[in-house]
């Protein structure tokens, strides 16, 4: 008895790092519905996480290095506003992840409004836009958005101003602009209608698809750290943090509407919702589920804003949610252990890339 212990432990000495990768091998293979994801670096069964190399694009409007040129000045240029102080930029700012840092994005006069401004990055794979997904594109998104609220919308409660087309003719009338609009838009008027679908171009080239997690997927072991490959396994298992059952490949967002119980749904005259659109039980306290990438710099979080912090959205997701009524049934509470809940936080840091100071475009004038 005493021979053999003595030859497994000399066994274990010389064949140690083979023994230690078969216990890692298992360990990093998960059962998602029976499919089996091994969770190492570029392995295939990852492949899915990557997104689609063609940005979606619709056939009337289709993009081009001139259509993205035009409409990232128009989203950067306040005086489409009504008021000429505000632009797109104000809610989605680049330095605050394209969103605006608020946890309800503000009026012109400071008005604080019910919802956060979500992130821009990778909007083009949405298949609905807006909190509730009132917007059926990005086109109609534009239209009815509220930086362009007065110039391109009938009436405009914040500034007072009732000329939907003081901004589209502020536009139209500078030289630089014709031109632009020339070149992107040939034989289109400058429009209302052309303006949303210049911005909407831009927006669609707000891709991100090389953060450390992306460059992992395609093979680079060391672009996420151990505790950053554990919390996508955190992420991934059904036991565990249960997260891409909405959070789903390859855009971390299943394109559908969930009440995840946050506090303000349990506050009078609380915000329905993808309800007050589609008006069956399940959307009541609904919202959108946000895509990920880029998400270290888009705080706070939640359609509210509640959530300072990504360790506040784990914290809330630990404890199912804090109002049960209507709680999407995707929603129970999790048990994860401290280091869990930190490596969770982990990998989604590792869907962020470095911030670099944003180059402004040279406005027209």
């Amino acid at each position: 008895m005493k021979k053999n212990f003595i030859a497994l432990i000399a066994l274990m000495v010389v064949c140690g790092a083979d023994i230690a990768v078969a216990a890692n091998t298992e360990f990093n293979v998960i059962d998602i519905n029976g499919q089996q994801i091994t969770l190492e670096a570029g392995h295939p069964s990852l492949q899915h996480w990557l997104l689609p190399a063609e940005i979606p694009q619709p056939e009337n409007n289709k993009m081009s290095a001139e259509r993205v040129a035009l409409g990232e000045k128009i989203f950067f240029d306040p005086r489409l506003s009504v008021s000429g102080q505000t632009s797109c930029a104000s809610c989605h700012a680049p330095e605050r992840g394209w969103a605006d840092g608020f946890p309800g994005s503000m009026r012109l006069m400071g008005e604080r409004m019910a919802r956060n401004s979500p992130s821009l990055v990778n909007v083009a794979f949405n298949s609905l836009y807006a909190w509730d997904g009132k917007n059926p594109s990005l086109e109609d998104q534009a239209l009815g958005s509220q930086s362009m609220t007065g110039s391109l919308q009938a009436g405009s409660k914040e500034q007072g101003i009732t000329d939907a087309n003081l901004g589209v003719e502020r536009i139209r009338k500078l030289a630089g602009y014709q031109d632009a609009f020339a070149k992107a838009y040939s034989g289109e008027t400058v429009s209302k209608e052309t303006i949303a679908k210049a911005i909407a171009s831009f927006e669609r080239s707000l891709v991100s698809r090389d953060t450390p997690f992306d460059r992992w997927l395609r093979g680079d072991a060391a672009a996420m750290t151990p505790p950053q490959v554990n919390g996508f396994r955190v992420f991934l298992d059904p036991t565990k943090g249960n997260c891409a059952t909405c959070h789903s490949a390859p855009n971390f967002s299943d394109n559908g509407f969930h009440n995840i119980g946050l506090k303000q749904w349990g506050e009078p005259n609380a915000d329905v919702g993808r309800f007050k659109l589609k008006a069956v039980a399940a959307m009541k306290g609904a919202f959108r589920t946000p895509p990920l990438r880029e998400v270290g710099h888009s705080a706070p979080y939640f359609h509210d804003g509640s959530a300072a912090r990504l360790q506040d959205v784990v914290d809330h997701y630990v404890r199912g949610g804090d109002v049960r009524s209507n709680l999407s049934p995707n929603l129970k509470p999790l048990s994860l252990t401290d280091q869990e809940r930190a490596d969770l936080v982990s990998f989604m840091q590792a869907l962020s890339t470095p911030y670099v100071p944003y180059d402004f475009p040279r406005l027209p004038r």
